[in-house]
């Protein structure tokens, strides 16, 4: 157990120095947002989440597999702020964050062994085939939160909830075209929460929250090992190193 904390450990350094800047300025976006409104327990659960999930996206944008168990916490956080603000279909992302990618990062072994060195990009018919998936997830998702619930919002909902999913999906898989869908889900989350907190049923944290994300994605395009080829051979000599290192010690 020991040598799996000290693992997650080493999972938090050696990011993009881009990285780290953002999260602490999301940091401080965060605290000035929870109190300058009334302190609830909503308020805190909503800031616990959007920290955790700001560290969980961070970490992806770093290939970095300690993403697994920030995406499970901060999962659970957001479940909780989605079912209050009757944005339902938020509940399955969350959902389909923890099934598609957290829980299996945590289970597959291979996945997070230098996961960076294992980057791939798509071919035309992965094109396809995502683009497709998300349309038909999109109009069933949409069409399902209209019928069987009270979400004033199902066609915003299902677009992010389709989207998200596909990218969870992609993102294992080790696709860097992960983050197109990233920034169209970011953007589609703006939009969301923007409306939901404009009708009163959420905290403009979530809103930050997605801005935030949509910054990280631009980060992705540019300083990330996922696209910026630099930063992916350092990182690998880093994760080399670090194999090298608790073998010795093992």
């Amino acid at each position: 157990m020991s040598s799996y904390f000290k693992f997650l450990a080493h999972q938090l350094k050696g990011w993009p120095k881009q990285n780290y800047y953002l999260f602490f300025f999301s940091l401080g976006c965060q605290v000035m947002t929870l109190v300058n409104a009334p302190i609830t327990w909503l308020s805190i659960l909503t800031f616990i989440g959007t920290t955790l999930g700001v560290l969980c996206v961070l970490a992806i944008n770093a290939a970095k597999s300690v993403n697994g168990v920030l995406g499970i916490l901060s999962g659970i956080c957001f479940i909780v702020v989605g079912f209050t603000s009757k944005n339902y279909l938020s509940i399955g992302e969350q959902i389909a964050y923890i099934a598609t990618l957290d829980i299996p990062v945590l289970l597959s072994k291979n996945w997070n062994v230098n996961m960076v060195s294992k980057i791939r990009k798509f071919t035309a018919k992965s094109w396809v085939i995502s683009i497709a998936f998300t349309a038909v997830v999109f109009v069933g998702s949409g069409f399902a939160i209209q019928a069987l619930t009270d979400d004033g919002r199902p066609f915003y909902d299902a677009f992010s909830f389709a989207v998200c999913l596909t990218a969870g999906i992609i993102c294992f898989m080790r696709y860097n075209n992960q983050y197109f869908w990233w920034l169209a889900s970011g953007l589609a989350q703006l939009v969301l929460w923007f409306i939901t907190f404009k009708e009163g049923s959420a905290t403009l944290a979530m809103f930050v929250n997605s801005a935030i994300y949509v910054a990280n994605d631009v980060l992705a395009f540019t300083t990330s090992p996922w696209f910026n080829e630099k930063e992916k051979q350092r990182l690998i000599k880093e994760e080399q190193a670090y194999a090298n290192k608790v073998e010795v010690e093992e």
